[in-house]
């Protein structure tokens, strides 16, 4: 059972198999929020199990939990060795406005600084109002295309495929260690 401390009833933890089963539910609440904006095709998405075990593996999903129930997300995928990526982050909203997508973010940016990685990468929605905005005011700034890495330009490419316009997307990066 995981624990909250002090008068925050959240906690932001890593995540465990016996928690995977709810997240495909937080990920199509969340995508609602988007409806307009995405094709439906993608809004109905929820990311395979089996994508989700290996995260879970490799340490690389964090859930924000209310007692021991996930209530949003944050899953990194390691696109290239020295740069991961953040691959989605999630949260129910009924559970928004509280902070806990900006606690998801800074969790895995401190995880991705205690592992060594100077950076991490994200795509995001360039034209949805609070998409990009948010991520600056977490630190992360918009990467040109001339300087994204191979594996950027195929997170790019998958996404396109699956009905996103590039055009209204943008790759953004965020230091997470000098240098």
């Amino acid at each position: 059972m995981l624990t909250a401390i002090g008068s925050d009833p959240y906690l932001i933890a890593l995540a465990e198999p016996r928690h995977l089963d709810a997240l495909g539910a937080i990920e199509l609440a969340a995508a609602v929020q988007l409806a307009g904006h995405a094709p439906q095709s993608v809004l109905d998405e929820v990311t395979p199990r089996g994508v989700l075990d290996a995260a879970v593996s490799r340490g690389h999903l964090w859930l924000a939990v209310l007692g021991d129930t996930p209530v949003g997300f944050a899953h990194v995928e390691p696109l290239t060795v020295d740069v991961p990526h953040l691959d989605e982050i999630d949260v129910h909203p009924s559970h928004g406005r509280r902070g806990l997508g900006t606690r998801l973010v800074r969790a895995v940016c401190d995880w991705a600084a205690a592992a060594g990685h100077r950076a991490i990468t994200l795509t995001t929605f360039r034209d949805v109002p609070w998409n990009m905005p948010w991520y600056r005011r977490l630190g992360f700034v918009e990467l040109p295309a001339e300087a994204w890495s191979d594996a950027l330009r195929r997170q790019v490419a998958s996404e396109t495929a699956r009905g996103l316009d590039p055009s209204r997307r943008a790759a953004m990066v965020r230091r997470v260690l000098p240098g």
